[in-house]
């Protein structure tokens, strides 16, 4: 049984505090996610002094500062990576931070020492920053909002370039790494897609889960979800539709201020989201229809069996006024009724008596 690696998306629902980071690998421990995820950046590195809010951002932090002012209060400073990441160690579960600019990409992998890195969706079609991903020779998840198949085609050919390490980027040689064997096999071997639709809430009308099947068909990779609805049920579908890896927003508390709190579950919602994701698991069992252990003695049960309508004399011959289907189903089945009109009895029965 394949288990779906569950990363619980801390993001930046710490407001900058290490105290609150913490307690959010407390609740991914106590909810039992795999890994719990931040989001690393220099807020100058990542945006314009000009850059507007998205539009959810202005609803839950307001229009009157800039998408720079917002960011600067959300910064995980460096020096708490690495207590983030003892502490993860200490309770038993993966740290792992999406990089937003070259500079904390090379501090992710260079020290504090990340072994799987998360491409977002707004980084998609930024070539050179997924290339830099790719040379790391790290795992990525790579997440696709936004993006047309052919988006999510040219990305997976930077990062088969990347990975190959081939010399003088060009479309061309992406593509060519992207086409050739020893480019597929590493994107195979290193590459997760996510699907997602990137609104914050996601309508569940938006959503298109069965893009995932898409994804997978196109490029033959593993492919998981991360989910911005509202509530549980459509990152619990994504686990029974296949998802390798489910991608949920959490929070302590949906009320503090802050870009995501209001997008992101809380503590006891997580955890449910994490207990209903194992329960699917075990569901999905193979693909063989047959019948369960458990079922047999039901089927003794349930089932029913050719018997005696009435009296039979040996010698008689059976027929329909004389056979009946009833149960319990520990005789001949049903499905013999047909055989054995016209034959004859080799015994007396009375009425109700399993026919042998």
């Amino acid at each position: 049984m394949t288990q779906t690696y569950i990363i619980a998306e801390a993001g930046v629902n710490h407001n900058g505090s290490l105290e609150t980071a913490l307690q959010l690998v407390d609740v991914a421990v106590a909810a039992g996610a795999d890994a719990v995820k931040f989001q690393t950046f220099k807020a100058e590195k990542l945006v314009t002094q000009a850059a507007a809010k998205a539009a959810y951002q202005q609803q839950t932090t307001g229009a009157d500062e800039t998408q720079l002012q917002m960011l600067r209060k959300l910064e995980l400073k460096y020096e708490f990576h690495f207590q983030l990441r003892d502490y993860c160690r200490q309770r038993g579960i993966a740290f792992l931070s999406t990089a937003f600019d070259f500079d904390s990409l090379l501090f992710l992998v260079d020290e504090v020492g990340i072994d799987k890195l998360k491409v977002p969706s707004g980084e998609i079609t930024n070539g050179p920053f997924l290339l830099a991903h790719a040379q790391t020779g790290k795992e990525i998840i790579l997440s696709t909002g936004m993006a047309a198949l052919g988006e999510v085609e040219a990305a997976l050919g930077v990062l088969a370039f990347g990975y190959l390490g081939c010399e003088q980027p060009s479309i061309a040689g992406f593509q060519k790494a992207f086409s050739s064997l020893e480019g597929q096999s590493m994107l195979k071997n290193k590459v997760t897609l996510l699907h997602c639709t990137s609104e914050y809430p996601t309508p569940a009308h938006h959503v298109n889960l069965k893009a995932m099947d898409t994804l997978a068909q196109a490029f033959g990779l593993a492919v998981g979800y991360s989910d911005h609805t509202d509530g549980l049920a459509v990152p619990i579908a994504a686990a029974a539709r296949g998802a390798v890896l489910i991608e949920k927003h959490f929070t302590l508390d949906r009320s503090l201020q802050g870009p995501d709190h209001q997008v992101s579950l809380e503590p006891d919602e997580l955890k449910r989201l994490v207990e209903a994701i194992r329960v699917i698991e075990k569901a999905m069992g193979s693909a063989v229809k047959t019948p369960q252990s458990v079922e047999l003695q039901t089927r003794a049960v349930a089932r029913k069996s050719l018997v005696a309508a009435s009296s039979i004399v040996a010698g008689s011959t059976f027929s329909v006024e004389n056979l009946a289907c009833k149960r319990p189903g520990t005789g001949i089945s049903p499905m013999e009724y047909w055989r054995l009109l016209g034959q004859t009895s080799q015994r007396a029965y009375q009425a109700d008596d399993l026919i042998e």
